[in-house]
């Protein structure tokens, strides 16, 4: 039987730290032209603080006249019950994400929560999105390390797993913020996970060298898991990393690890064109001096 897999495109992780503001209209223009190529799963925005994430202060806008197909999942981070509003009067969302951790600092950094805070966030967030008609997904950041000095083990974990499972979340993510851990760490945690939680939908979102991308991929792949998140171009720094060269995982380097290991990869096209655009998009609102 030929596997399969499961896409997730991330344009709203590509785009967010940029330091000039992308317009409304290049940002919609090229979440259409993502669907239009066939991608079904898109991070595409977060509802949250423009004062945190200005890149993100306009995605109401952003998804206004977006007008997904019915197979096409729109997903949109929110940290707080009232993002959780925001992205559901949206219309074209279909999923909530929440950014989880078993990092303390990270937490208090990011969304300026405690561990228990974001556990009761999540609880309304949940119940939001479930009378809504929504789905939820969970992201575990840090899952793989962090460089506070909180601790990390794979048992921690396993034990955040554990606790988000209890309130019935069914598709969690491990995340790589700082793209820290190596091809033998990543099979060893995913291995770790499914072994006891082959009935949720784990994920990975990994930050990476290039040139470590595919061995990091096929690890997580032949743990197991079969939801990868990506960037076309790799576009998307790690602001958290020590490296100015790691950050998101180039899709193109997904779909090429997939094949080989024989996976039905999606036919996505135009390719070439929506990695010219990426790339554009890279170059102009890269820098905050750029000319326009």
């Amino acid at each position: 039987m030929v596997e399969s897999a499961k896409l997730i495109e991330c344009p709203r992780d590509a785009w967010q730290g940029l330091q000039r503001h992308i317009p409304v209209s290049i940002k919609a223009d090229y979440l259409k032209a993502l669907i239009n190529a066939g991608f079904k799963h898109i991070d595409a925005v977060s509802f949250v603080s423009p004062k945190a994430v200005p890149q993100m202060a306009d995605s109401e806008e952003v998804v206004k006249d977006l007008d997904p197909p019915d197979d096409v999942e729109i997903i949109g981070i929110v940290v707080n019950a009232k993002g959780a509003e925001r992205a559901i009067s949206s219309d074209a969302v279909r999923t909530l994400g929440f950014p989880y951790s078993v990092s303390p600092n990270f937490l208090k950094n990011n969304q300026h929560q405690t561990p228990d805070e974001a556990v009761d966030e999540l609880e309304t967030i949940k119940q939001k999105a479930d009378d809504a008609g929504l789905d939820t997904v969970v992201y575990i950041s840090m899952a793989f390390g962090n460089p506070y000095g909180d601790q990390w083990n794979v048992n921690e974990v396993v034990d955040a797993i554990d606790l988000l499972e209890s309130y019935g979340i069914k598709t969690i993510t491990l995340a790589d913020t700082v793209g820290m851990a190596g091809a033998e760490q990543i099979h060893q945690t995913v291995s770790a996970v499914l072994s006891k939680y082959d009935n949720l939908e784990i994920g990975v979102h990994l930050h990476s060298r290039q040139d470590q991308a595919t061995e990091k991929v096929l690890a997580a792949y032949d743990a197991g898991c079969r939801r990868f998140d990506s960037a076309l171009g790799g576009l998307g720094g790690c602001p958290f990393a020590q490296d100015a060269l790691v950050g998101n995982i180039p899709t193109e380097k997904v779909l090429d690890a997939l094949k080989l290991r024989g996976v039905a990869v999606p036919v996505l096209k135009p390719l070439d064109t929506l990695l010219r655009i990426s790339a554009e998009i890279g170059a102009r609102y890269t820098s905050a001096h750029a000319a326009d």
